[in-house]
């Protein structure tokens, strides 16, 4: 890998320019598709997330040509080369690229799980319209039939979660205290738990006000990260329908703080800021790790 400038040489076929990026702590490298072909396989995925064989990043993010009308298409491949259809943290990073290229500050990015609409807010932060929370079990989804308010799992400490999609599924726990949770542990034992057929975001929350929350994310594919948007999405839904916190809340994650709200209308806004680390340019190799 080196940083040198994309644009300062000719680029061979198997260099990828890159930026990297972080949304409080919960990192990311973006690559351009829109003008040029990107065979990311499953492994060279992974080799490119890595921190040792890689750049290093909880989510890789591949800008392309819009789908469906929107300004552009944002995939996401997890740390672990698989596809996740959500990022919120990665909406608003790929959004403050798109909006210093074309001088926007509203556009609409389209996501494997649904449209959501970004605006410039202050101090250079960004809001997403992330859409309406789905609460029903079909949608999140589960293996058979639950009450989404109580899903009846639980694993060692961790009990009685709710279940939401943001346009990935989530379970939250809630909990005394978050930093007494060994996430390393019971995270991916949840995260593949059989109810959940297409595997699920883990998030810890602790109630320290009706408006303030501390939440800690096991990610899917991905484990633990500093923050994760979609997560604190989720966390702010759960604790709204449990009664336990209003519905306009600062979420505290390892990385920072989000604001989110889920609206009377029912979809749910954050606002956070963004952040650039570096540019550079990777060239594709699936010598990575086994």
């Amino acid at each position: 890998m080196t940083t040198a400038s994309p644009s300062s040489r000719a680029l061979q076929p198997r260099e990828l320019p890159f930026r990297k990026m972080h949304g409080i702590g919960n990192d990311f490298v973006v690559l351009d598709a829109r003008n040029r072909a990107l065979d990311l396989t499953t492994k060279a995925a992974r080799t490119l997330a890595d921190r040792r064989w890689g750049v290093g990043c909880d989510e890789i993010l591949i800008i392309e040509k819009p789908r469906n009308g929107g300004d552009a298409f944002m995939g996401v491949r997890n740390a672990d080369g698989s596809v996740a259809e959500q990022c919120g943290n990665g909406v608003r990073c790929v959004a403050d690229v798109l909006m210093a290229e074309t001088g926007k500050s509203k556009l609409v990015l389209e996501t494997l799980g649904g449209p959501v609409i970004a605006t410039r807010a202050a101090n250079g932060h960004v809001s997403i319209d992330m859409g309406p929370a789905r609460l029903d079990w079909r949608d999140i989804p589960l293996a058979e039939a639950r009450d989404t308010l109580h899903l009846g799992i639980a694993e060692g400490p961790l009990s009685d979660p709710v279940g939401v999609s943001m346009g990935n599924p989530h379970a939250v726990f809630f909990v005394a205290d978050v930093n007494a949770v060994d996430l390393k542990t019971f995270g991916p034992k949840l995260e593949h738990h059989a109810l959940f057929p297409q595997r699920a975001n883990i998030e810890v929350v602790q109630v320290h006000s009706r408006t303030h929350l501390r939440m800690r994310v096991w990610e899917r594919g991905s484990g633990i990260t500093q923050a994760c948007g979609t997560g604190a999405c989720a966390s702010v839904v759960a604790a709204a329908r449990r009664g336990l916190s209003e519905r306009a809340v600062t979420i505290t994650l390892d990385g920072g703080d989000l604001q989110i709200a889920w609206l009377d209308k029912g979809h749910v806004m954050m606002t956070g800021p963004v952040a650039y680390a570096f540019d550079g340019v990777w060239t594709l190799s699936e010598a990575g790790p086994p």
